[in-house]
């Protein structure tokens, strides 16, 4: 299995990135707040766990989110590779996630980090937050903030995967077929 973390700050082109990659490596695409929604809507145990710390206004708990993620993992058994997008974001999810992959004898092929300058990617959300209907896209403080959860809890991953030497840094900025020009390049030599 070929399991690619895609890493960037919202706005970072993640989602749009994995319909193309999808399809072009016939990847399974995992993106987190499509399991929580899932788990959510269709009120798993996991989600009505997941719920508790939400109605509380806390975060989800690591191993929560990583048992999510390892059940649909576990719904794909026959997939040429994972492509996780919005997981893991702190290093015991990492870690976590690297254990789970090692037990069905998978690992991290690479950690694909889309880059680009905070102000252009805050004004792509402000442009998304037009016509997403997302809150959180629409206002500047609240993208703001997001970026700083980022640089806290998320960043600090670059240098875990670093050592491991499955960091790899694109740049952001362009056109969509110019970024997955520059992310396939990546996949293409692992």
């Amino acid at each position: 299995m070929t399991n690619i973390v895609l890493f960037g700050k919202p706005g970072a082109g993640k989602g749009t990135q994995a319909e193309f990659l999808k399809e072009k490596y016939k990847l399974t695409h995992i993106s987190t707040g499509d399991v929580f929604r899932f788990n959510l809507k269709n009120d798993t145990e996991l989600g009505k766990q997941a719920r508790v710390f939400m109605d509380a206004g806390d975060l989800v708990p690591d191993e929560l989110t990583t048992k999510m993620l390892i059940d649909e993992v576990n719904k794909h058994p026959n997939t040429n590779g994972i492509l996780f997008d919005g997981y893991p974001r702190t290093l015991s999810q990492s870690v976590a996630l690297d254990e789970f992959l090692t037990s069905i004898n998978s690992k991290v092929a690479a950690t694909i980090a889309l880059e680009a300058d905070d102000e252009i990617l805050i004004q792509r959300l402000l442009e998304r937050g037009k016509t997403s209907g997302r809150i959180d896209d629409q206002d500047e403080e609240k993208i703001r903030n997001r970026y700083q959860e980022y640089n806290e809890k998320t960043a600090p991953l670059m240098d875990y995967y670093k050592a491991q030497g499955k960091f790899f840094p694109v740049n952001g900025i362009g056109s969509i077929a110019e970024i997955t020009d520059r992310v396939s390049a990546v996949i293409d030599n692992l």
